[in-house]
């Protein structure tokens, strides 16, 4: 009988630390870094918590997460409170934890080489020039996992870095909620259909930007 309790205790520890992927955004954490163009990685988490009808977030492993069902799949979405530059090692530990090999990990985040909008979902590839996924790579010891990268544009003028810590431009926060919305679909037809599916359907997807007030400057904090 002991035994038979010992075997069972195994497999429900085992169940509980197993998932089939898992897609984590990127951001910082902190009310100071909502709605800025480096945090667009997390408000597609939330987005696809909302759809999937995620309960209660659980801190574990230096991120938040959730855990969804997906067809006969356990997925995990989360978000790294270890800061943008660190979201590596919670990413490992997640990882570890769960059983999961890098190419069954989403990643989402923010892109300056891609004009605003526009949405590319790739295998692997390196960090250009993201301290998020370089961190990623680094504690992953990979390049090899799935990247959904969201574009966000280039400053015109100024710094990159005040340029991804703010908010994004009035007329461009118009459209950020349908920038949004497509990430989200964009991750479930990976979730559904896999890679090679969501990235023939959604790399060539964009949302343009109405108009642009002269008075919103890309940097423009609101």
């Amino acid at each position: 009988m002991i035994r038979r309790i010992l075997r069972l205790f195994r497999t429900h520890e085992e169940e509980a630390t197993v998932a089939a992927r898992m897609v984590v955004g990127l951001g910082n954490v902190g009310s100071k870094y909502t709605g800025t163009r480096h945090n667009i990685g997390f408000a597609v988490i939330d987005e696809l918590a909302r759809r999937r009808r995620a309960g209660s977030a659980r801190n574990r492993f230096d991120a938040r997460i959730q855990e969804v069902g997906v067809g006969d799949e356990r997925v995990v979405l989360a978000a790294p409170t270890t800061m943008m530059n660190n979201s590596g090692y919670a990413i490992a530990q997640l990882a570890n934890w769960y059983k999961l090999p890098p190419e069954s990990i989403l990643v989402v985040y923010d892109e300056l080489d891609l004009p605003f909008g526009k949405l590319r979902l790739r295998p692997s590839g390196g960090p250009g020039g993201h301290n998020g996924v370089r961190s990623v790579i680094d504690q992953l010891g990979t390049k090899d996992f799935c990247r959904l990268r969201i574009g966000i544009g280039r400053p015109t003028s100024g710094s990159t870095i005040s340029y991804v810590l703010s908010r994004f431009s009035v007329a461009q926060r118009e459209v950020v909620p349908e920038i949004v919305q497509l990430a989200a679909d964009a991750v479930e037809h990976w979730l559904d259909h896999g890679l090679d599916a969501a990235m023939n359907e959604y790399n060539r997807r964009e949302v343009e930007i109405r108009a642009e007030s002269p008075a919103a400057t890309p940097g423009a904090r609101g």
